[in-house]
């Protein structure tokens, strides 16, 4: 299978001298599964047990138990309190190891935990940030006790409202050892080289100055191990990142931060962020408390002032301005595939088939639903097209056109799990990016202090030199490369329900999806 990095090698009559000169060594990170367990004595669990005064000590929860929840130290006279995030709850009382059966005493009870009532919003629900938690803390499907409702959130639209239509029967069965989750990136058939990443999506713009380095660095590692990509995002190209060269893309927004001949050509994509799905029509904003002396550094700005994206970039108001940054980028990265990512107005269509025209590798459609907790409410719910509308929009009318084979079409705004990645393809996009997800991951409680300096309790979307150290490199690591080893594991399932091969099989299948509303309208009429 062929590697998204791209062999030095190959490079000597595309590059300059002085940038092979320059050019670092690739890490490896091994993409091996192993326990990342959190950050914190006891994770919000879904259920916790009751233990009363009524208990003598007796030690049988402890031997019965085999999840390790209950806990008595050798020497010690009382229990230390349960590992509530162990015990898989409700799923346990069928077993012949129920605690709560076996307690002699009849002292402990099981009941729901009342943070599950206030953990979460419609979109990300509490149930699904456990399972994202859990996922990422074992590299495997979450277990029984989630039922079905880590698949979707509450939001009443969206993702949350469609679902696949599995066959009762499949002529051939499909096994999970032969499906193939890689997608090409290059399909524009130039003398770039041919960009193959081994899973369907990667890894969304988070730029240094929004989450701490450590965030960063987790997300281009976990991208090496997994043979994709994550993106630099707008705030400059740090230098830690540069033995994960081959697997960044690095970013140029209507601010400029930071962008340098220099670190353009490091990399093998370089993304135009025209607009940004979350807010657009308002552009970017970091708070001055955020913008400390490494930030300022990196973005070449004065320390602690507020920094401003503006909306469009005032150098391109017409295809013709694009096609100018995009033959600006061919020329300076020879070996570089450029992406075009745009929100989605009503005419997303002709804005996909433009940059098209204009020489653009991918089409990347950011919508509505993404967004990390210092993007505007307003925004985010009210502006642009939801995704899954954009997404059939475009691929319709590329297809159409005839230029739905030459082009790459990626999706994002609030892809929040395997399914969602599913129906976005489904709908007729080649991959998606994903970003809040990697978050949740890593801890994240979606607070929605984002913005602030000091705002983020669990050190991720910080710039704060004392918050940062709360995560360390490799355990941030881990845990992305666990979520994207359970990510792959599902989407396999999904794959082999619907009777399908590979990731190709399945795009702009919407003839495999339903919508809830029209079914359930069909169902009362008949």
């Amino acid at each position: 299978m062929a590697n998204c990095s791209v062999q030095e090698n190959n490079l000597k009559d595309v590059l300059p001298e002085n940038t092979l000169k320059t050019r670092v060594p690739q890490t490896q990170v091994s993409r091996d599964i192993r326990p990342a367990p959190s950050r914190y004595r006891n994770e919000i669990s879904k259920t916790i047990i009751r233990r009363s005064h009524d208990c003598t000590k007796c030690g049988r929860c402890v031997e019965v138990c085999p999840h390790g929840v209950h806990v008595k130290k050798p020497g010690y006279k009382y229990f230390a309190e349960p590992c509530l995030d162990l015990c898989i709850g409700t799923a346990c009382e069928t077993t012949d190891h129920f605690c709560v059966a076996h307690c002699p005493q009849k002292a402990l009870r099981l009941v729901e935990n009342p943070a599950m009532k206030v953990l979460g919003d419609c979109r990300w629900t509490a149930d699904m940030m456990l399972a994202t938690w859990k996922m990422a803390e074992t590299g495997d499907i979450p277990p029984a006790e989630y039922g079905y409702e880590y698949e979707c959130g509450n939001s009443g639209g969206g993702f949350d409202r469609l679902r696949f239509k599995y066959p009762d029967k499949l002529a051939v069965a499909v096994r999970p050892e032969d499906v193939d989750t890689s997608i090409e990136l290059n399909r524009t058939g130039d003398s770039r080289p041919q960009v193959k990443i081994d899973v369907p999506w990667y890894g969304g713009g988070m730029s240094f100055g929004s989450v701490s380095n450590v965030t960063q660095l987790s997300k281009a590692r976990v991208a090496v191990a997994w043979n994709t990509f994550t993106c630099s995002g707008e705030g400059g190209y740090m230098e830690r990142l540069r033995p994960y060269d081959d697997h960044v893309i690095t970013q140029i927004a209507t601010g400029l931060f930071g962008v340098r001949e220099e670190t353009i050509q490091r990399v093998p994509i370089v993304e135009f962020k025209y607009a940004q799905g979350a807010k657009p029509g308002l552009g970017g904003h970091l708070l001055g408390e955020k913008n400390t002396v490494s930030v300022a550094k990196m973005r070449e700005a004065m320390l602690g002032i507020s920094l401003f994206s503006p909306f469009p970039f005032h150098s391109v108001y017409s295809i013709e301005d694009h096609m100018k940054h995009i033959d600006w980028i061919k020329h300076i990265n020879r070996r570089a595939l450029v992406s075009s990512k745009v929100s989605t107005p009503t005419d997303v269509d002709m804005v996909a088939i433009g940059s098209y025209a204009a020489g653009t590798h991918i089409v990347h459609l950011d919508g509505g639903y993404g967004g990390t907790g210092a993007a505007p409410d307003i925004a985010k719910k009210n502006i642009a097209m939801p995704i899954e509308y954009a997404i059939a929009k475009v691929h319709g009318f590329l297809k159409a056109e005839g230029a739905r084979d030459d082009v790459t079409l990626i999706a994002s705004g609030g892809i929040r799990n395997a399914h969602d990645i599913a129906k976005a393809i489904a709908l007729g996009a080649d991959g998606v990016v994903i970003g809040t997800s990697e978050l949740i991951a890593l801890g994240c409680v979606r607070c929605t202090r984002c913005s602030a300096g000091r705002g983020c309790p669990r050190g991720i979307a910080t710039t704060d030199p004392t918050l940062q150290t709360q995560m360390d490199i490799e355990w941030g690591t881990q845990r992305l490369i666990n979520l994207y080893n359970a990510w792959r594991k599902e989407f396999i399932q999904i794959l082999c329900r619907l009777g399908l091969r590979s990731v190709g099989e399945l795009c702009g299948r919407t003839d495999l999806l339903m919508h809830l509303d029209y079914t359930n309208d069909l169902e009362h009429k008949s």
